[in-house]
């Protein structure tokens, strides 16, 4: 065709490439097939499967004009290719499809996720962090021993060994080759502990090697630690012991901005150089940042008793050196532990040595709970739950 020549004040009756494309646009239909071949160019790096294959396409795509709105379906809340696949899915779209296409994508999970800081196991009653400065002055034993006795008079108790990179706990009780699994409970895959002697059992030792070091840095052993508190089906518990590393560090720093601690039980021998060290985890806790009540020291390795000669006792370490910190302190003396053979022998063998009923160490262990019975419960009638310790990125 000849191009014809405008007269003065003339219009083209030919509309323009500009008014084309908008015309095309306005008149342009978005159909769900072709949202679902864009995101088939878009591969789940979990699988190596597109979205599509993967069927990770919920069935609620709604089309309104330029506005395009679905739902993405993951396994889990914590998946760490949550953000990178949306946005793929986004910017597919706009290549494959139309690059003014309004899109809204939600994410969709198989699993509930974890509930938020401050609701974590609404049905434990009371939390009790077992603490040193130092190690070697046996908590661990006490941990165990506390929580076996409890259980024998009668309370609900969940014991986890908080020691990410010495765990002593599966060895105590016995459960080195115990098997670990999970189960779906109300939308959620949670750990179930072991349990033994009437008391559930939690260990970072059922998952890893015990002949290797756990060379983890700080984050790596925080996030196993939340995990193993968080999804984990405690269940019902009166009282859920807390088996700290020794001295003060980030999991005991994770601990206090996870869980509303009850109070604190301070394990020391009578040794000076020990209790320089209980000094030091008696301020942890009272710190104003942190403001976790002591609910009294305990004494371990306090004399040493001959099976023999039961009335005898030699002070190999000092005497009454944690009695005197404790009046020093203000705080309760909870409980003096003997030393006796039996009382490794047992720890070797699986058996805590609280279940030898009738013996001078077992009686110690049980007046240990008897008593943290009585400052827990005087804790509660005296002062407001303990709050989630708030810590500061600046």
């Amino acid at each position: 065709d000849r191009a014809t020549a405008l007269q003065p004040g003339q219009q083209s009756q030919t509309p323009s490439l500009k008014q084309t494309n908008i015309k095309f646009k306005l008149s342009m239909t978005i159909y769900p097939q072709l949202i679902i071949d864009a995101l088939k160019q878009v591969r789940y790096p979990g699988t190596g499967k597109n979205l599509i294959e993967a069927e990770m396409l919920e069935d609620d795509m709604r089309i309104d004009g330029m506005n395009v709105s679905f739902s993405l379906l993951f396994e889990k809340p914590t998946d760490p290719f949550i953000k990178s696949v949306v946005k793929a899915a986004e910017s597919t779209i706009h290549t494959f499809v139309d690059k003014d296409i309004n899109v809204a994508i939600s994410v969709k999970t198989l699993q509930k996720a974890r509930p938020e800081v401050g609701k974590l196991l609404p049905d434990v009653k009371n939390i009790i962090a077992v603490s040193s400065g130092k190690g070697g002055v046996g908590k661990s034993t006490v941990s165990v021993n506390l929580a076996v006795s409890l259980a024998a008079l009668g309370y609900k108790v969940g014991l986890l060994d908080a020691d990410i990179f010495g765990p002593s706990i599966p060895k105590m009780l016995h459960l080195e080759q115990v098997q670990i699994f999970a189960e779906n409970k109300d939308g959620r895959q949670l750990i179930i502990p072991a349990e033994k002697y009437g008391v559930k059992v939690l260990s970072i030792g059922f998952f890893v090697n015990p002949n290797t070091a756990t060379l983890w840095r700080g984050g790596m052993a925080s996030n196993s630690l939340k995990q193993l508190i968080a999804d984990t089906d405690w269940g019902d518990l009166d009282y859920f012991i807390l088996d700290t590393p020794p001295g003060t560090g980030d999991i005991h720093l994770t601990l206090l901005q996870t869980l509303s601690v009850t109070g604190a039980v301070i394990v020391s021998t009578p040794q000076q150089v020990a209790l320089a060290d209980a000094r030091k985890g008696i301020d942890m806790y009272k710190n104003e940042k942190v403001n976790v009540p002591i609910l009294g020291l305990v004494e371990n390795m306090a004399w040493f008793t001959p099976k023999e000669l039961p009335e005898n006792r030699y002070y190999l370490f000092g005497k009454e050196g944690v009695a005197n910190l404790a009046t020093e302190m203000h705080v309760p003396l909870l409980g003096q532990i003997p030393i006796v053979q039996s009382i490794s022998e047992s720890g070797d063998k699986g058996e805590p040595v609280s279940l030898k009923k009738g013996e001078i160490i077992s009686e110690a262990f049980l007046h240990l709970a008897q008593e943290v019975v009585k400052a827990t419960k005087k804790r509660n009638e005296l002062l407001p739950p303990t709050t989630i310790v708030e810590v500061s990125k600046h």
